[in-house]
């Protein structure tokens, strides 16, 4: 097993091929980030006091690219134009148009406001494709505030689940092969409907995971930053996978009632947490998993301290914490 990535700033290499696929975190916290605007928690203002080992970081979402050039957004927060102002490959060429973009395609893994207000931010009559499941591409129509977004412009391509596509931005595709599939979750918090029962109307596609394959070099990761349970179908997927970010929300299923944030456990809010018999790192234990890499990490998560005993745990069983700003070659 690889060592883990723990407190790199540079690139991490797996593998050695040539033109290897780039990834980069945008953002690695949960809805809110860190510091959440209205929290006083320990996290949140340990970050605000210049806490050592404890990063600032903003919501959570991928950008990855087969040549450098072109980039696909994977999910768009609402701090999309702060990572993108941090992030000097998703800069405008000097060189080209006054008004160009490197950022080619968005690819949604759900409807939650922390990955799909972030298209508000790429307004301005730019091209690029938004790729979504049938499900969330359906809440964009609803909500005419996306309208923004013309149409005309920019094109919405729905995923056929379990059906990969190739990625393609105004000029044709880009490189990337993507493969959107169902995983357990919830339907997002402002769709929910109590009467529906204890799935609050959740339906297949409200949740996915990404399989994200680089075409010419025929390397492949997983990015899913938002699940409830690794069923028996998640597991065969991703078994033997030679990297995997995974929903690191909560360490504890009850830490956010412990703590005095929310009246709800992680299992409410459609989120597997790390520990336990029935946690993450239980779960993926037997699986194989070169590199396991923790993402879309709540305010109110331990691990976020990098001199924590929770943060040990994890790193003992072999998995990294995501940072923004983190790049990893594969």
């Amino acid at each position: 097993m690889n060592a883990p990535l723990s407190g790199l700033t540079g690139a991490c290499h797996i593998g050695h091929a040539t033109g290897a696929m780039q990834i980069k975190v945008l953002g690695s916290g949960a809805g809110g980030g860190l510091p959440q605007w209205n929290c006083a928690g320990r996290n949140s203002a340990g970050v605000r006091e210049g806490v050592p080992g404890l990063r600032a970081r903003t919501q959570s979402s991928l950008a990855v690219s087969a040549n450098g050039k072109d980039w696909v957004l994977l999910n768009a927060t609402p701090d999309l134009r702060q990572q993108i102002n941090e992030t000097p490959e998703l800069h405008p060429d000097p060189n080209g148009p006054v008004r160009n973009s490197p950022i080619k395609a968005v690819v949604l893994t759900n409807g939650d406001v922390d990955h799909v207000a972030g298209l508000l931010n790429l307004r301005e009559g730019q091209p690029f494709t938004i790729y979504g499941s049938e499900r969330v591409l359906g809440v964009l129509a609803e909500n005419s505030i996306f309208n923004v977004l013309n149409p005309e412009i920019v094109d919405r391509v729905p995923m056929t689940l379990g059906e990969p596509f190739q990625v393609k931005g105004p000029d044709g595709p880009v490189g990337i092969e993507i493969e959107g599939f169902a995983v357990p979750g919830k339907v997002a918090l402002y769709l929910e409907d109590e009467s529906a029962g204890e799935d609050f109307g959740t339906q297949e596609g409200d949740t996915v995971g990404l399989k994200v394959t680089d075409t010419i070099a025929g390397t492949h990761f997983f990015y899913v930053p938002g699940c409830a349970q690794v069923d028996d179908r998640l597991k065969e997927r991703l078994t033997g996978a030679p990297l995997v970010f995974f929903d690191g929300t909560l360490f504890t299923n009850d830490e956010m009632l412990r703590q005095g944030m929310l009246q709800k456990t992680g299992e409410r809010m459609g989120h597997m947490n790390m520990s336990g018999p029935k946690g993450t790192l239980a779960a993926f234990e037997d699986l194989g998993v070169e590199r396991k890499v923790f993402i879309h990490i709540n305010n109110s998560n331990p691990v976020l301290r990098e001199d924590s005993e929770e943060r040990a745990v994890v790193t003992k069983a072999g998995w990294d914490v995501a940072f923004d700003g983190m790049k990893l070659e594969l």
